[in-house]
């Protein structure tokens, strides 16, 4: 099956959104689970809208994911370039070819004109769409048209018959022939639409199977009618089920859980982002859910995507990050956190052997805890916070009541000569003085000293902690509690 040619081909206008990146994935595994070809193509025909910030942010986005691509930009290929602003001249004669062969035509009707078609057809409960007005002109009202001074759209001249396709997602499909009016392919401006350079590039890169959004199938008719007009073989088409969101609403760019980005900079992890889109209409069989880029490619075909919708469920995606943060080794884990604890202001730019050490040393005791890189910063820097270390406001007013204090100063009296300080211990000389000494609980005994070494009340496990700390460092916190 190494014909298959599969394409990625986004518009660079905003962020990268959960749909268009669940659709990258899924071409991506195809070609890589067949042994064919996947092929990123850049859509940037659109100048009032495209962006080379956005288009980075593709690539970026791509290759975070490790989605590598066998053609496109930054790769080159066969049939480059492969941003579609560099390939004018490709559309500028595929559609003097079907003007010259009858299969286009110009349009001249106005935006007003067309909008009194559109009132016309909802008054009498038509479908709205094109009505063919400049279909047949004669070569007398197109001197009129332009003696007026007109512009001209290039319109398309759609064959009289049903369109009918297989789709791999959905099964057989037919369009009745009313149902797909004459489209525009080229503006007046002269700048092509995608209903022109998305199949005239896919039939110049012999793309032959193209899977793609629910929300594309109602323009397949019009593209089918593109390669019947160029004699082009026409791929296998599959329609991926819409992402919903809240409210069972179909997920938008709008929405704050469609921005790619966001997941980036919360710090969920690659593989475990691309573990849950894969889910997202697809499964690896039986009641496996935890799996990877390369078992997903060793077990996709698109037969086997759901056409139902999918539902983004932001609780599953986060709890499966969190499975895929407590499956990496001590070292890479803490190699990840690095970044977002420098972002945050606890590490510095330059990181000394000293704190790495340090944060190899606290990384198993926050690993389970974890469910974000982006919460190390929170969870591990009253570690490296040194004379700049506070304790939150909020949690001292509740925890450091006037027992908390006497629970703190009891505690501190306890550790000061302790032979050895290290978790075993600290644990033991704790529980004897608080828990049987003050014949406290030990939520109400921990509480106090957990805030006055960690700074807050939910903290990595407080023995461990301490030992990470040291007994000058704890012993001055708990002291520094009681001085204040």
């Amino acid at each position: 099956m190494n014909d298959v040619r599969v394409r990625f081909c986004p518009s660079p206008t905003g962020n990268p959104h959960v749909g268009m990146v669940r659709t990258a994935l899924f071409n991506w595994a195809y070609a890589r689970h067949t042994g064919g070809t996947f092929v990123f193509r850049i859509e940037d025909t659109d100048s009032a809208r495209d962006s080379e910030e956005s288009y980075q942010a593709l690539v970026d986005t791509l290759r975070w994911l490790h989605l590598d691509w066998d053609e496109g930009p930054e790769v080159g290929g066969p049939y480059a370039p492969y941003r579609q602003s560099q390939r004018l001249d490709v559309y500028t004669r595929a559609a003097a070819r079907l003007l010259d062969e009858g299969k286009a035509y110009r349009c001249y009707c106005t935006p007003e004109e067309l909008e009194a078609q559109r009132d016309q057809a909802r008054k009498e409960n038509r479908a709205p769409g094109y009505e063919g007005t400049c279909r047949n002109l004669t070569s007398e009202q197109i001197a009129a048209y332009e003696a007026e001074g007109r512009s001209s759209v290039v319109r398309v001249r759609m064959p009289d018959h049903e369109w009918q396709w297989n789709d791999l997602v959905r099964g057989d499909i037919t369009i009745a022939a009313d149902q797909v009016p004459d489209f525009v392919i080229v503006r007046a401006n002269g700048e092509p639409l995608y209903t022109l350079v998305n199949p005239v590039d896919d039939i110049e890169m012999r793309i032959s199977h193209v899977l793609r959004g629910e929300d594309l199938l109602s323009s397949t008719p019009r593209q089918l009618a593109m390669y019947e007009h160029l004699g082009a073989p026409v791929p296998q088409f599959g329609h991926l089920p819409y992402v919903m969101g809240e409210g069972n609403k179909k997920l938008s760019k709008r929405d704050p859980q469609s921005n790619f980005n966001t997941y980036v900079e919360q710090g969920y992890l690659p593989e475990a982002m691309a573990n849950y889109l894969a889910l997202l209409g697809w499964s690896i069989g039986g009641d496996q859910e935890f799996f990877s880029l390369t078992e997903m490619a060793e077990h996709f075909d698109v037969k086997d995507v759901n056409a139902s919708p999918a539902r983004f469920d932001l609780k599953k995606c986060t709890a499966i990050n969190g499975d895929w943060i407590r499956a990496l080794d001590v070292e890479d884990l803490a190699s990840r956190m690095i970044p977002f604890l420098q972002r945050d202001g606890i590490l510095p730019a330059e990181v000394s052997e000293e704190q790495h050490a340090l944060l190899l040393a606290a990384t198993p005791l926050v690993q389970e805890r974890m469910e974000t890189l982006g919460q190390s910063g929170g969870m591990l820097g009253f570690l490296f916070a040194g004379e700049e270390f506070t304790v939150d406001a909020e949690d001292a007013e509740k925890i450091l009541t006037e027992q908390g204090h006497e629970v703190v100063r009891t505690a501190a009296e306890a550790l000061q000569d302790l032979p050895d300080f290290a978790a075993e211990p600290i644990q033991q000389a704790l529980r004897e003085a608080l828990v049987d000494g003050m014949g406290i609980k030990p939520k109400l005994a921990f509480g106090p000293v957990r805030v006055a070494i960690t700074g807050r009340r939910v903290s990595p496990p407080l023995f461990e902690s301490m030992e990470l700390l040291g007994r000058d460092e704890s012993l001055q916190r708990l002291r520094s509690v009681l001085a204040d």
